[in-house]
């Protein structure tokens, strides 16, 4: 489907947005469009420019589908206009850089980070590029996003990783969002020791990120939560000891038992539903940690009536993206191997299919979806 459109909103990262007129003639690319709660197309939109002398144009190679891309779908983050490309993982090269970009330049194999940080304000000198100033999680939130043929990157050289020669694209796809994610916003924040007892409620993709880079810690018991028998199998394999479907038997009962009575001592929350939270508040033992990564759409109690006195810490987080570093290191030297979460590859022009797919996961048995340009 293809637009006729004289002018479109274009806002600039941490700007308030600001028409842009744009030539009938604009160069034009496909993407995906979020119409609001429920709808998207993929549909003829113009093609990114540079705007700042900080950013790039990057030609997508490869994206992939988040469940927070789900909870815009579900109407749980209403601020997002109508109109806007979706997603904020991927890989890509280089098309275009503005003048202010020194760390790159065109033809430049890169990963794109989900959080965009200018590097420069309060926030980013504090490591918290998730709420830097003029940046943050932008990308097919806030601004255009990776669902796309091209994105614009505001704030290049702080918001991208070059990729050496040889690399698997399909791996460090993972290291734009879902294992820092599941790392910052779980394993750290759930502060994970060794021979630790930890719960992971949610065995999508970043509860098993999670997982993943809980073993960093050698945690002795890794319980994994969900209700979805092929998820919770893979779990096993990616080093789980214990599982369990929610929906077949008494989740609270069984980690009592699995703990003699005592609870973990960290509660990773990795779904974003009110009754995933609430169970995190029930299996949490003195003194532990639950760490929340959800995406929380609704309200959820907090029942102080039981942990007041249990000396418990709650956490929440949005990923920084400040070990992607470190982590980019380890799925090079294959200490992980995240694109073994892959379970289904896609033209990016079957998008709306792969949505379909992420969206039955259980039914498709789906973890992770690949969107190769």
């Amino acid at each position: 489907m293809e637009k006729s459109i004289s002018h479109k909103e274009v806002p600039t990262a941490g700007k308030p947005s600001t028409p842009r007129i744009v030539s009938p003639t604009a160069s034009k690319m496909h993407a995906l469009v979020y119409h609001g709660a429920g709808k998207k197309s993929w549909e003829q939109t113009l093609k990114p420019v540079i705007m700042e002398p900080t950013d790039a144009v990057v030609r997508i190679l490869k994206t992939t589908i988040c469940g927070t891309d789900l909870h815009i779908m579900k109407g749980d983050l209403p601020e997002v206009e109508e109109g806007r490309i979706l997603g904020h993982e991927g890989v890509g090269i280089i098309e275009e850089t503005g003048g202010a970009v020194s760390n790159f330049k065109k033809g430049d194999h890169v990963v794109i980070s989900c959080v965009t940080s200018c590097g420069k304000c309060e926030f980013c000198k504090k490591g918290m590029y998730s709420h830097c100033e003029k940046g943050g999680w932008i990308l097919g939130y806030k601004i255009d996003g990776t669902q796309a043929e091209y994105v614009r990157i505001p704030y290049a050289d702080n918001s991208l990783y070059a990729i050496p020669a040889g690399s698997d694209e399909e791996a460090l796809v993972m290291l734009s969002d879902i294992l820092p994610t599941g790392f910052e916003c779980g394993v750290l924040n759930g502060q994970v020791k060794p021979g630790d007892t930890i719960a992971i409620v949610g065995a999508g993709p970043v509860g098993m990120a999670a997982l993943l880079t809980s073993q960093f810690y050698t945690p002795a018991t890794i319980i994994s939560i969900d209700q979805d028998d092929n998820r919770l199998q893979t779990a096993k394999i990616f080093g789980a000891t214990h599982t369990i479907n929610s929906s077949k038997e008494n989740a609270v009962d069984k980690i009592m038992q699995i703990t003699h009575g005592k609870g973990v001592d960290t509660a990773i929350e990795a779904v974003g539903v009110p009754a995933t939270f609430e169970l995190c508040e029930a299996i949490i033992a003195a003194g532990g940690h639950i760490a929340n990564i959800g995406v929380h759409g609704k309200s959820v109690s907090l029942h102080l009536e039981t942990l007041w006195s249990r000396n418990i810490t709650i956490t929440t987080r949005l990923v920084d993206t400040v070990t992607t570093p470190m982590l980019f290191k380890t799925v090079q030297s294959k200490r992980i191997e995240p694109q073994k979460l892959i379970t289904h590859r896609f033209k990016i022009g079957q998008i709306i299919e792969a949505y379909d797919t992420f969206e039955h996961a259980e039914k498709e048995k789906a973890l992770k979806v690949i969107l190769e340009n």
